[in-house]
């Protein structure tokens, strides 16, 4: 009798070590269980940050936990990047009107300096340089923008006028360097569109950052390895998917119609402008993105704010001239609706 005892303890403690395999290193030299093999080795070396990114990696996150100072007159900034005259200036007056004392306008004019016709823009101009398009001189006329907007501290909110998500295709990761690295690591890195809209602890931040800002100017432009990468495509939405993934929506709220899925999205015609169309658009509440690899996988997210579904698009682009009647007629219509 005490020997079937002593079988069926053994017999029930071996079946109990076989489904719930021990998780010491004790135990697994004494069991060759399934599930602990690898389990006492040690984690992979955490690679050693330079100086650099440490001293980076400071300033970020002192801005990013210091509590936002709250302003009694709090505005958003209207950053507008343009070559020259600006062709919606009358459609933007009527946008402003009666808003007065909660926004402020600069314009970064890179071309010719432009004649206003709308008090809200007389005189708001900030210093300019040449802009190329994709190049870094684009993302040097946005931070030039933000540094000029940030010195007003009524100034909470920033939106550059003229997403982020993770494409595999070769006009998303494919665009990678790895001279960027160990700052930048293919998996960190992100595409998305230039517009975007960001609080002030992030502006502070873009302004603060030289490190990742010089991995982009040097690495992320034509020619480098063969490949035809765009910084203001990259910079941003890369940089702040490593800064705060937390603190950012991942997604446009400028909305651009790609479906002629060629280098520049859909430019809407006088025909084209309807009201239909503007209900369409202020009624999507997904955002699309289409992948640039040979799946052109569709990504598609839904558009939040504080956890709340909310339509994604503030703004759209791109519209031909000869539509600003129709929008200006169609604008007193909406917004008496």
């Amino acid at each position: 009798m005490w020997i079937i005892v002593l079988v069926t303890m053994v017999v029930l403690f071996l079946v109990c070590a076989y489904m719930y395999p021990p998780h010491t290193r004790g135990a697994c030299y004494v069991f060759s269980s399934r599930g602990c093999q690898f389990e006492w080795l040690p984690p992979s070396p955490v690679r050693e940050l330079t100086d650099n990114e440490i001293a980076s990696r400071v300033v970020i996150r002192d801005i990013l936990n210091t509590p936002a100072v709250r302003s009694k007159n709090s505005k958003v900034a209207f950053l507008f990047l343009t070559p020259g005259p600006l062709p919606f200036e009358k459609l933007w007056d009527k946008f402003f009107h009666g808003h007065e004392g909660r926004f402020s306008v600069y314009v970064h004019a890179s071309r010719d300096k432009p004649v206003h016709f709308s008090r809200y823009f007389i005189n708001r101009e900030i210093r300019s340089e040449q802009v190329v398009w994709g190049r870094i001189s684009m993302v040097d006329a946005e931070r030039r923008l933000l540094a000029n907007a940030l010195k007003d501290p009524d100034n909470q909110h920033f939106v550059l006028l003229s997403d982020s998500f993770e494409d595999p295709g070769p006009h998303g990761n494919g665009r990678y360097s790895e001279h960027m690295l160990p700052e930048v690591e293919l998996k960190d890195f992100r595409k998305g569109a230039q517009w975007f809209t960001m609080k002030r602890q992030h502006a502070l931040i873009v302004m603060a950052d030289s490190l990742y800002y010089s991995k982009f100017r040097d690495y992320c432009k034509h020619g480098v390895d063969g490949k035809n990468c765009i910084a203001d495509e990259h910079y941003l939405p890369t940089f702040f998917h490593m800064i705060d993934p937390g603190g950012i929506a991942n997604r446009s709220v400028t909305h651009v119609d790609w479906s002629e899925r060629k280098w520049h999205p859909k430019s809407y015609k006088r025909s084209d402008v309807s009201y239909d169309l503007l209900k369409n658009i202020t009624s999507v509440y997904l955002s699309e993105h289409v992948t640039s690899d040979e799946q052109r996988t569709v990504l598609m997210r839904p558009c939040l704010w504080n956890g709340i579904r909310r339509p994604c698009y503030l703004f759209a682009r791109k519209f031909r001239l000869d539509t600003l009647d129709n929008l200006l007629n169609l604008f007193s219509n909406y917004t008496t609706l």
